[in-house]
């Protein structure tokens, strides 16, 4: 029996909160939620990701923290991102390279006709935290796939 899905929330740091709201308000579109002086709410498709400025994160300088390899690229860990139906993926993915935005994996299908088969991408937002969007062609057979 599929399980219904709801929203989640996940609170990230960032060096301030101007260029947050540049990246996930103006940028990826997200629409803007409550805020205080500390720390923003934004709807990233229907989630809850919460931007509080943390001072000298250290993220953008310790780009290579860790990552594991997939499908011959290094994937950067730790990553978040949504999973999207393949149009609005593809919207989104010309957006950001029409932006001229530094993908750290340019947009592509991996695991090509194989179960699990995937568009993905990866970037960073200015604070340094990985993003990966993905999409299925059929997601309630693929996003789990064996």
């Amino acid at each position: 029996m599929p399980v219904p899905l709801t929203p989640f929330h996940l609170a990230i740091p960032v060096d301030d909160l101007t260029s947050a709201r540049e990246f996930y308000g103006e940028l990826l579109g997200c629409p803007e939620g409550r805020s205080a002086e500390q720390w923003v709410d934004f709807n990233l498709y229907g989630h809850q990701v919460v931007c509080h400025v943390q001072r000298k994160t250290g993220l953008r300088e310790n780009r290579d923290d860790g990552s594991n390899p997939v499908d011959g690229h290094d994937v950067p860990i730790p990553h978040f991102g949504v999973v999207l139906e393949l149009d609005t993926w593809k919207t989104l993915a010309n957006r950001l390279q029409e932006s001229g935005l530094d993908f750290e994996i340019e947009p592509y299908v991996r695991f090509e006709g194989e179960p699990g088969e995937q568009a993905t991408m990866f970037f960073r937002d200015p604070s340094g935290n990985a993003l990966e969007f993905k999409a299925f062609r059929h997601i309630e057979a693929e996003l789990f796939a064996r």
